[in-house]
């Protein structure tokens, strides 16, 4: 599947060290790259390096403020429940907060995390089928 896009999901930080941290710990991710003072930009890249997408904060002198809303959400799906609470578990000792959702369709079967930025993290007990 030579021809699948890759996925860049990238967004501002003030925090970029302790998210490059807490993602990379609660989500077990790796640090696919980083870049310092690039145009007056540092960042950092994590993910898996087989999948087709990755995470990218980033942190320069503009200020990147928080979440607009309690709805910027990224979604993980987890259907084994065993690895779905160790999932949990892990992104709970690496510092994730866990919060009730905005939306509680993802209390039924999922928790949601908040960063110190305030974007959320849903860890969702469930297949994906779309």
């Amino acid at each position: 599947m030579k021809n699948i896009p890759k996925i860049r999901i990238t967004r501002p930080t003030e925090r970029l060290e302790v998210l490059r941290d807490l993602y990379a710990s609660g989500l077990g991710l790796r640090v696919l790259g980083e870049f310092h003072d690039h145009d007056g930009f540092d960042g950092v890249m994590l993910g898996h390096p087989d999948h087709s997408w990755h995470l990218e904060f980033t942190t320069s002198q503009h200020p990147a403020g928080n979440a607009p809303s309690e709805e910027n959400l990224l979604v993980f799906y987890y259907p084994d429940t065993k690895e779905w609470k160790k999932r949990c578990d892990i992104m709970e000792a690496a510092g994730f907060k866990q919060v009730p959702s905005l939306n509680p369709y993802w209390d039924n079967s999922g928790r949601t995390y908040e960063d110190p930025d305030g974007y959320r993290v849903v860890i969702q007990n469930a297949e994906w089928n779309y």
